[in-house]
């Protein structure tokens, strides 16, 4: 679901930054109001293990491989908002630092898996947990199925951009310029590898962890809805003797030393192929598109390429290396956006004399 640089039109790319370059300073507003001052170790572990979450490439039975994002869960917990940011940093510096995705399309990566995957997992969350406590049932299932349908939503843009790029954007003999897959191609494609695999990851991760949280930690499920009381019935109920925060760490160190796995995953992901790796004869292409070929290596400065050494010696090491740097890196950063948003906040209200007025999108269940 990373779409690398080459495979998207110049004029596609800035479309995608002109949508979420507005949407982040939204954002940043909304996380300013709704994640305090306890809750921003939360969103920056949490935009940790997205981070670890991507590296997993499951294996898909066409040969290519997918992935879970973790933005479900994000919104769930802290809102869809947070979700933006915690993605966002995520996919940067797995560009970045990592050459996964494009420089030139992350603006369209952040589209894809930083906005319509939590919104739109967000909103069936908030559709069918309605009315329910936080110890509901529906809570669970409102998280599962909202991560299945939001990542699947995010596939069907990654599809859509990608197949209709040779309509739009081809040489006077009708040869496509950047992706050679049309939309015949793409979605099915797509489409395929995340309804079968990814997307019931996608729906395990955030399902599962409500599930947990609502016997470990019922305060952090009311971050993001205030008010909403815990099922009466079980109030008086034994709680299991947890503590959310060791368990989360724990659960972050199994991710790390488990990581190696992805590299066991046949083939790779749909889309996301270096231009010498295509299949030109099945794509009846002679030739690699001349604008895939110019941008595909526009951002040639990764420090661990492919999460793995330059030599690609020791693979199993190298990606090993590149989740702790990943992790470290991403929390770190999120880390600090969050608490830099909280001084602004404090800043400004103490200027006003006012406190930061939550929204309706915000407080609703």
């Amino acid at each position: 679901m990373h779409i690398p640089d080459g495979y998207l039109s110049p004029a596609t790319c800035a479309v995608g930054y002109v949508v979420v370059v507005p949407m982040a300073a939204v954002a940043a507003r909304r996380v300013e109001n709704v994640v305090k001052t306890r809750q921003v170790p939360t969103l920056a572990m949490l935009s940790a293990v997205s981070f670890l979450v991507m590296m997993f490439n499951i294996p898909i039975p066409d040969g290519t491989t997918a992935h879970a994002v973790g933005g479900a869960l994000i919104a769930v917990l802290l809102g869809p908002w947070a979700a933006l940011i915690a993605v966002a940093v995520a996919l940067g510096f797995q560009a970045l630092l990592f050459g996964d995705g494009g420089v030139l399309a992350f603006g369209v990566n952040v589209f894809n898996m930083g906005v319509v995957l939590p919104f739109v997992a967000y909103g069936i969350y908030r559709l069918l947990a309605r009315g329910s406590t936080l110890t509901s049932w529906r809570r669970v299932v409102g998280a599962a199925v909202g991560g299945y349908v939001g990542l699947n939503a995010a596939a069907i843009c990654v599809g859509i951009e990608l197949g209709i790029q040779p309509d739009l954007f081809h040489d006077a003999s009708g040869t496509p310029l950047y992706s050679p897959y049309h939309l015949s191609q793409a979605l099915p494609a797509m489409m395929f590898a995340h309804l079968l695999i990814a997307g019931i990851a996608e729906a395990a991760l955030a399902g599962g962890v409500v599930a947990y949280l609502q016997r470990a930690n019922i305060p952090l499920l009311q971050v993001n809805n205030p008010g909403v009381p815990a099922d009466a019935a079980d109030s008086s109920a034994p709680k299991p003797k947890l503590r959310p925060g060791a368990v989360a760490l724990s659960v972050m160190a199994v991710l790390l030393l488990l990581t190696p796995l992805g590299l066991l995953a046949p083939g790779g992901a749909f889309g996301e192929d270096a231009p010498e790796d295509l299949d030109l004869g099945d794509l009846g292409l002679s030739a690699v598109p001349t604008g895939l070929a110019k941008y595909a290596g526009f951002w040639n400065h990764t420090v661990l390429g492919g999460y793995g050494f330059s030599n690609g010696s020791h693979p199993n090491i190298g990606y090993l290396v590149s989740a702790v740097v990943g992790i470290v890196v991403v929390g770190v950063t999120v880390y600090l956006i969050a608490v830099g948003l909280r001084a602004l906040g404090s800043r400004g209200s103490s200027r006003t004399g006012t406190e930061p007025v939550r929204t309706s999108a915000d407080t609703s269940s």
